[in-house]
């Protein structure tokens, strides 16, 4: 008695809901594809994060590179899984080429800018134009990448706020990355002052407050320069190198002009 109740309760599950190209998908079928589906996406995760941490996280690869491989593995794992789980289902994939033209529709008119986000952000995974820990600035956003994703990659501001930038700007957008260098940069210090100063004496200032700073390089040492003539000011530069990363330069630079504008008033200049 008890086994024909349980035979009774099994083909409720065995209802035909629709069919799919031909293929009859019961209450069964879309409950193991919607389960099979939602674990795929699970793991392709844990496998990711197993890549990046455990199996690459004690070679000499850096964070940016394992990042990618752990990516793109995860995007193979669902490809090749959504394969398994439909057939196992018993649908039969020709039957999506209908969906496949109305969704390729659908990228002509609303989903472009999706499709090229994630086309971009496999571009930059395997380029590597930046990766997670760069200090970037690109459109009108500066911060530090923290993780490259399939649509959008994730930057820290300086502000401590979390830009959300999409990966089509690190392809079409003039991106600036600090940290692909050497570890050196460049910094300037910029003054107006009136036109009967003594240039001299600007220049000697520039100097005084830039060479023999602890954290500015003197080697090559500041180069000060004349930058204009307009009306009744002329206006100075110098241009010096510092290791000290991007997100202390502020810092640097207001501490040269607390004491630029100290030093300028020692030597009688006055700004314009």
């Amino acid at each position: 008695m008890e086994t024909q109740q349980l035979v009774q309760e099994l083909d409720r599950f065995d209802i035909r809901l629709f069919t799919l190209g031909g293929t009859p998908i019961t209450v069964w079928d879309l409950g193991f594809v919607v389960v099979s589906l939602t674990l795929l996406v699970i793991f392709s995760g844990l496998l990711r994060r197993w890549i990046v941490k455990r199996l690459m996280g004690h070679t000499h690869l850096d964070i940016g590179t394992r990042q990618a491989i752990g990516s793109l593995a995860r995007y193979v794992m669902l490809v090749i899984g959504f394969v398994i789980i439909m057939q196992a289902a018993g649908i039969n994939l020709t039957t999506f080429n209908v969906l496949a033209g109305a969704v390729g529709v659908g990228v002509g008119f609303g989903l472009q800018n999706i499709v090229s986000n994630f086309i971009s952000g496999l571009i930059v995974m395997l380029e590597r134009p930046v990766k997670p820990g760069d200090r970037i600035n690109v459109d009108a956003v500066e911060g530090s990448v923290v993780e490259i994703g399939a649509r959008s990659t994730r930057v820290l501001t300086n502000e401590n706020v979390t830009a959300i930038v999409p990966n089509q700007k690190f392809i079409t957008e003039t991106v600036k990355n600090w940290e692909h260098t050497e570890g050196i940069w460049q910094i300037r210090l910029c003054v107006n002052v009136k036109n009967d100063s003594d240039a001299k004496a600007v220049r000697e200032g520039l100097l005084a407050v830039t060479v023999g700073h602890p954290d500015v390089i003197s080697d090559p040492p500041p180069a000060v320069r004349l930058t204009a003539i307009i009306g009744g000011s002329l206006s100075f530069e110098v241009r010096a190198r510092t290791p000290l990363g991007v997100h202390r330069h502020a810092d640097l630079l207001s501490e040269l002009n607390f004491s630029l504008l100290e030093e300028l008033g020692k030597r009688g200049v006055k700004l314009a």
